[in-house]
C-alpha cells in the first residue's frame, strides 16, 4: 500500500513538473482580428478557459498534443489537435455574415439591415474578395437593381433601378461618399475608378431616391468606407497580381493599431495593355486612413486619397466591328490616340463628439481637386477643379409621447471652382503620331454650389413597429464666366434652380421573430449639369428643370431555418418627370432637354444560405435577381412620340447565382454566374443587344509560413465560358458622315489572373 501511494505521489509530482503554461490567441480567420470571450475546452482534461479582450488565453497541460474545442458567438465550432507550442494562434471561421444583423451606417439611424425601411445593398469584405483586384466596379453586380456598364477600366457607368442608364459615358444621378466625403462632383458626375478595391472595408448602397438624406441623387447613394486595422498590432504586406492582356498590379500595405491610434495605408500601381487597340491603362493611387479613438466615445478620422491616371480610349464600335473585329478601336479614336490623363485627390477630416449623454455630433470637412487633360478626335479638353465643403450631423435620443425616439438633423455645404478650356486637335496633321494641340476654341470658368438641410425622425411606436419621416431642403446654383475673347459668343450667366423640398415617410414592422416588412414613400431629384444647360448655340437654357421622382416601395427582410437563410424582397415604382435627355447635336456633343416622364417599376430578390458541411467545410450559396419594367410614360423628342417604349440602356432582367466554399479556414473558392437580359439600344426600341451569361471563378489560399508571416495565393478566370457580349451600351448612338451608329463596347473574352502576397506581423 505504501508503495502504491508513493508511486501515485511520484506520478503527480512528475505531472506537475512536466505541466506547462501554454499561451494562445484566438483570431478571426477572415479579418485576423481578435476573438474575445471564446470558450476553449481541453478535451483530454475537461479544463475550460476563455479568451480575454486581446483574444489571448492560458491553459495548463502536460500533453505533447492538445485536443481543444473552441466555441464563440457568430463563429463555427472548431476542434483541433495540435502540437504544443510557445504561442498558439488558432483561427476561427466566422459564420457567413448575417446581413440582417449588419449595422447600416449610411441610413442615419445606424439600424440593423433587417430593420431599415429601405432597400439597402451591402458589400462586405467577403464580397470585395470575390473579384480580381484590378476591377472594383464589377462587385456592384452582386446587388440586385444595379447594373454596371463598363466599356473599359476608365469608362464605367452605374445605373440604379434604371436611373442613370441614359448617361453617355459616366455615372450620374447618384451621390457617393467616402467616409462622409463627397465623391460626386458639383455637376453630379461620379468616378469610382479612382479608388482601389483593396483599400475599402465595405460599401453600402441605398437604392432609389434618397434626397431627404443626401440632396441631389435621384438614383440613390453609395457610401464607401476606407479600410482600417481591426486588431492592436503592426503589420505590412506586399502583393502582386498578373493577368491577361499585360495586366500587372503591385500593392504595398502598412497598418498600425493601438488603443490610441489606428493607421492604414495602401499604395498600388496598376497597368494593363487592354484587350482592345488603344486600350492601355496606367494608374497609381494611394489611400491613408487614420483614426484617433477615445474612451469617452469621441473620435477623429482623417482620410486622404490620391490618384494619377493615364488611360487610352478605344471608344464604342458599330455592329459590324463589334461582331467581326471587337479588339479594334473606333477609327477616329485610334487615329488620334485619344486618351484621358489626370491627377486627383481628396483630404477629409471628420470629428465625432458626445455633446451630451443623448446628443452626438459628427462634422466632416474636406477638400478635393482634379487636373485633367483629354485629347479627343473632335477637340482637346483641359479641366481644373477644386471643391470644398462641410457636412454636419446631429443625433439626439429622446422620447416622443413617452415613446423611444431618435432625431437626426444637419446640413451640408458644397462649393466647387471649375475651369474648362478646349483646343483644336490636329491629329490628322501629326503624321500618325496621335493628338496634337492646336488653337484654343473656348475657355470657361464655373462656380457651383449647393446647400442641403436635412432632418430625419424615428419613433418606436410599438415594440414591433418603427416609423420614420424626413425632409430635405436644397438650393443649387452656379455661375458661368466665358473668358474666351476670340469669338462673338458670350456664355456668361448665373443660374439658380428653384428650392427643392424632398420628403420621406417609412415604416418597418416585425411580423415575426427576425422577419420584417417595410413600406416607404420618398422624393428625389437631380439637377442638370452645366453642359446640359447649354443650347446648341452655347447659350444657357434657363427653362431647364431638375429631374424629380417619387419612389413607392414595399418589401420584406427576414431570417429562416435558425438564421441559416436570409431573404430580401422589394417591389417598387419610381415615377420620374422632367426627364433630362442628352440630345446629340454633333459627334460626341450633346445638350440637355426636359422631354417627359418615365416609369421605373421593378421586383428585386436577394437570398443567401449558410451551410456548415463539417467542422472544416462551409458553403455559402447566394442568389439575386432584378426584373425591370422601365418605360416612357409620356416622352416626345424631336417631335417623335416614344410613349410606352422600353427605356434604353438597362437590361430587362439580371439574375446572379453564386457559391462560396471555405475549406479548413484557409482555402476559399468563389464562383458566380451572371445572366443579363437584352437591352434596348434606342428610344424607338428598333434594336436590342443580345442577352448574355458570364461565369467567373476564383480561388484563394492562405498559408502560415511562420508565426508572424502568411503567404497568400490567388488565381481565377473571368468569363470562363468565353461569352461574346457588350459590356457597355451607348444609348441612341447616331452615325455621322454615312457611318453606322457605334452602340457597342465589347466585353473581354476569357481572361486569367493570379496573385501572390506576403503579410508580416511585427
Amino acid at each position: 500500500m505504501k508503495r502504491y501511494f508513493l508511486s501515485l505521489f511520484l506520478f503527480a509530482v512528475a505531472s506537475i513538473v512536466n505541466a506547462q503554461q501554454i499561451k494562445g490567441r484566438i483570431i478571426n480567420s477572415t479579418t485576423s482580428g481578435v476573438v474575445e470571450n471564446a470558450r476553449i475546452l481541453d478535451v483530454t482534461t475537461g479544463v475550460i478557459v476563455f479568451s480575454d479582450a486581446r483574444g489571448e488565453f492560458e491553459i495548463t497541460s502536460n500533453q505533447k498534443t492538445l485536443r481543444l474545442e473552441i466555441t464563440a458567438k457568430s463563429y463555427y465550432i472548431k476542434k483541433v489537435e495540435i502540437p504544443v507550442a510557445d504561442l498558439l494562434e488558432i483561427a476561427l471561421l466566422p459564420l457567413p455574415e448575417m446581413l440582417s444583423e449588419v449595422i447600416v451606417k449610411g441610413s442615419v439611424f445606424s439600424n440593423e439591415l433587417r430593420q431599415v425601411p429601405a432597400s439597402v445593398g451591402m458589400l462586405t469584405k467577403k464580397d470585395l474578395e470575390r473579384i480580381d483586384a484590378g476591377n472594383m466596379v464589377q462587385v456592384f453586380n452582386n446587388i440586385p437593381g444595379i447594373y454596371v456598364n463598363q466599356g473599359a477600366l476608365n469608362t464605367t457607368k452605374l445605373s440604379i433601378r434604371g436611373i442613370g442608364a441614359r448617361s453617355q459615358y459616366n455615372t450620374n444621378r447618384i451621390q457617393a461618399y467616402l467616409n462622409e466625403i463627397p465623391l460626386t462632383t458639383g455637376e453630379g458626375e461620379l468616378t469610382l475608378d479612382d479608388l482601389d478595391v483593396e483599400s475599402l472595408s465595405s460599401i453600402e448602397i441605398i437604392k432609389g431616391p434618397t434626397s431627404s438624406l443626401y440632396g441631389a441623387g435621384l438614383g440613390g447613394v453609395i457610401n464607401l468606407y476606407a479600410k482600417s486595422e481591426n486588431a492592436e498590432k503592426t503589420q505590412t504586406s506586399a502583393a502582386t497580381q498578373v493577368g491577361s492582356y499585360g495586366f500587372l498590379k503591385n500593392t504595398i500595405v502598412a497598418s498600425h493599431a493601438t488603443a490610441d491610434i489606428n493607421v492604414y495605408a495602401n499604395y498600388n500601381d496598376l497597368q494593363s495593355n487592354g484587350y482592345r487597340d488603344n486600350g492601355s491603362y496606367k494608374r497609381q493611387s494611394g489611400l491613408v486612413n487614420i483614426e484617433f479613438p477615445s474612451t469617452n466615445g469621441n473620435s477623429l478620422n482623417v482620410v486622404a486619397n490620391y490618384t494619377h491616371l493615364k488611360a487610352f480610349i478605344p471608344s464604342s464600335l458599330n455592329e459590324d466591328d463589334f461582331i467581326n473585329s471587337p479588339e479594334k478601336a473606333a477609327f477616329t479614336w485610334g487615329k488620334s490616340k485619344g486618351y484621358e490623363s489626370y491627377n486627383c485627390g481628396l483630404l477629409g477630416v471628420a470629428y465625432t463628439t458626445n455633446i451630451a449623454p443623448k446628443l452626438k455630433n459628427t462634422t466632416a470637412t474636406y477638400i478635393n481637386f482634379k487636373n485633367a487633360f483629354e485629347p479627343r478626335p473632335f477637340d482637346i479638353l483641359k479641366e481644373e477643379r477644386i471643391s470644398t465643403g462641410m457636412r454636419t450631423k446631429f443625433r439626439y435620443l429622446t422620447e416622443f409621447f413617452e415613446l423611444p425616439s431618435d432625431l437626426v438633423f444637419g446640413g451640408e455645404y458644397y462649393r466647387e471652382w471649375y475651369e474648362m478650356a478646349t483646343f483644336q486637335n490636329l491629329y490628322e496633321e501629326n503624321e500618325g503620331q496621335g493628338s496634337l494641340r492646336g488653337s484654343q476654341l473656348s475657355n470657361n470658368e464655373q462656380d457651383r454650389s449647393y446647400v442641403n438641410f436635412f432632418g430625419q425622425f424615428k419613433v418606436e411606436a410599438t415594440k414591433s413597429l418603427d416609423l420614420e419621416m424626413g425632409l430635405n431642403f436644397n438650393t443649387t446654383q452656379y455661375q458661368l464666366n466665358d473668358i474666351f475673347e476670340n469669338d462673338d459668343l458670350d456664355q456668361s450667366g448665373n443660374y439658380k434652380f428653384k428650392t427643392v423640398l424632398s420628403p420621406r415617410l417609412a415604416a418597418s414592422y416585425e411580423v415575426a421573430s427576425q422577419k420584417n416588412i417595410y413600406a416607404s414613400i420618398s422624393h428625389g431629384f437631380s439637377t442638370p449639369s452645366v453642359s446640359e444647360t447649354l443650347t446648341p448655340e452655347g447659350e444657357i437654357n434657363t427653362s431647364l428643370k431638375p429631374e424629380t421622382g417619387i419612389n413607392y416601395e414595399i418589401g420584406f427582410k427576414g431570417n429562416w431555418f435558425n438564421n441559416a437563410l436570409y431573404t430580401e424582397l422589394a417591389l417598387y415604382s419610381i415615377q420620374v418627370k422632367n426627364l433630362l435627355v442628352a440630345q446629340r447635336i454633333a459627334e460626341d456633343r450633346y445638350v440637355g432637354v426636359n422631354a417627359g416622364k418615365t416609369n421605373h417599376n421593378g421586383i428585386e430578390l436577394f437570398t443567401t444560405y449558410n451551410l456548415l458541411v463539417s467542422d472544416n467545410i462551409a458553403i455559402n450559396p447566394y442568389f439575386n435577381s432584378a426584373i425591370n419594367f422601365f418605360e416612357f410614360e409620356d416622352f416626345t423628342n424631336n417631335e417623335i412620340d416614344y410613349s410606352g417604349k422600353q427605356l434604353p440602356g438597362v437590361p430587362e432582367y439580371t439574375f446572379n447565382l453564386g457559391m462560396d466554399i471555405t475549406f479548413f479556414n484557409s482555402l476559399r473558392v468563389y464562383s458566380s454566374l451572371m445572366n443579363v437580359g437584352q437591352i434596348a439600344l434606342n428610344d424607338a426600341n428598333s434594336l436590342f443587344s443580345d442577352a448574355y451569361q458570364l461565369l467567373n471563378v476564383k480561388a484563394s489560399y492562405q498559408l502560415p509560413l511562420f508565426k508572424v508571416m502568411n503567404l497568400n495565393l490567388s488565381a481565377g478566370i473571368n468569363n470562363l465560358l468565353n461569352e461574346k457580349y457588350a459590356s457597355s451600351i451607348l444609348p441612341n448612338a447616331v452615325g455621322f458622315g454615312g457611318a453606322s451608329p457605334r452602340y457597342y463596347y465589347p466585353g473581354n473574352p476569357r481572361n486569367y489572373f493570379a496573385g501572390i502576397g506576403l503579410n508580416y506581423i511585427f
